[in-house]
């Protein structure tokens, strides 16, 4: 079975050995950057919006160039917080299928309640225990199952296609 690729965003150098380690030891596949801008830039959204009025066309084959099963990032981090990027994310028809969690070493209720209900998955207290990365498994597999059903739709309508072409 294919390894789950998460990209794990995080400004702090130790923060992100610590999670890239415990991500590896669930034998998850792992990227790490340390900023927001980096997140983006890997996963093929570029933060210039004429750009992406020019090849809105072409925007599912030019938005993401790598498949990533899962994100988590930091909070807070210096340019674009974790929040931001989660919006970004968010707003993106190529990502906004993709889960999101939120790491922060600050236990802040109205911050962790604006990043669930802008459509994070879970929100992790630094530091990350493996308990934590255990409760990324479910949401990873949300993912694939609606790959699939995609995948098994597509098929359905190219076999019903062939079935057409077949009988004329």
């Amino acid at each position: 079975m294919a390894q789950f690729h998460v990209l794990a965003v995080d400004d702090s150098v130790i923060d992100r050995m610590l999670i890239e380690r415990l991500l590896k030891t669930s034998s998850f596949h792992v990227t790490v950057v340390d900023s927001g801008s980096k997140a983006l830039k890997f996963l093929g959204l570029v933060e210039d919006e004429m750009r992406n009025e020019k090849v809105s066309s072409m925007a599912t084959e030019t938005d993401q160039v790598v498949e990533v099963n899962l994100i988590i990032t930091d909070y807070c981090m210096p340019g674009m917080t974790g929040y931001d990027l989660l919006r970004k994310i968010k707003e993106s028809n190529s990502l906004k299928d993709i889960p999101v969690v939120i790491m922060s070493s600050e236990n802040v209720p109205s911050r962790i309640n604006r990043c669930l209900e802008e459509g994070a998955e879970e929100f992790f207290l630094k530091p990350v225990q493996q308990s934590d990365v255990n409760k990324l498994k479910p949401h990873l597999l949300k993912t694939k199952v609606k790959n699939v059903d995609d995948q098994t739709n597509n098929i359905g309508r190219i076999e019903n296609n062939n079935r057409c072409y077949i009988q004329n």
